[in-house]
This record gives C-alpha cells, structure tokens and sequence, in this order.
C-alpha cells in the first residue's frame, strides 16, 4: 500500500469522524476562522482555483497540500469536490507526513 492510498483512505476516515469541510467557499470560510489545521486541493482543480487557495492558505499560515485528482479525492470522501479542509491536528498532521514522505 503507498502513501497516496493510505493518504486516501484517512481522507475517507476523517469524513466518516465528520472532521472535513469540502467545496470552495466553505473551506475558505474556515481558513478566514483558522478552523482548519490543513487544506487538500486536487492536482486537476483549475489554476485560478489553486492560486486562490495557495494565497488564502499563505495568508492565514494554514498549510496546503495540492495532491491527487479530483476523482482519487471524490472517491475517498464519497463526494464531487476538488477543494477539502481538514479541521483536525491529528488527521492534518497524519497526511502531510504521508504526502511530504513520498
């Protein structure tokens, strides 16, 4: 098993524990309330998308990782989305070991 599945599949974890937020405006919703410890955002998202989120991201100092693809993402959490927070430490901490080992 690779990191990127095992990165998945604690995705898929957080979503059933109800520790993600998903979609555009609700993810930069809370990085403006620092209620998020980690944003994902797809490889295939559009680059305006990925700019916006990056300089979101920069600005309130929450780390950003943009890895997989919208499917690999909507596969893991059960739902269509290119844009996913994380608004647990545990969880957040978990995945960017995972990405940044790779």
């Amino acid at each position: 098993m690779t990191n990127k599945d095992k990165f998945l599949n604690l995705l898929g974890l957080a979503t059933k524990a109800g520790k993600l937020v998903s979609g555009d405006e609700t993810t930069v919703n809370a990085v403006r309330k620092n209620s998020v410890s980690l944003v994902i955002v797809a490889t295939d998202a559009s680059e305006a998308t990925i700019k916006k989120m990056k300089d979101k991201c920069n600005y309130y100092e929450t780390p950003i990782l943009v890895s997989c693809t919208k499917a690999e993402l909507s596969h893991a959490i059960g739902k269509s989305r290119a844009i996913i927070g994380v608004s647990d430490n545990g969880f957040s901490r978990k995945m960017r070991e995972l990405m940044t080992v790779e």
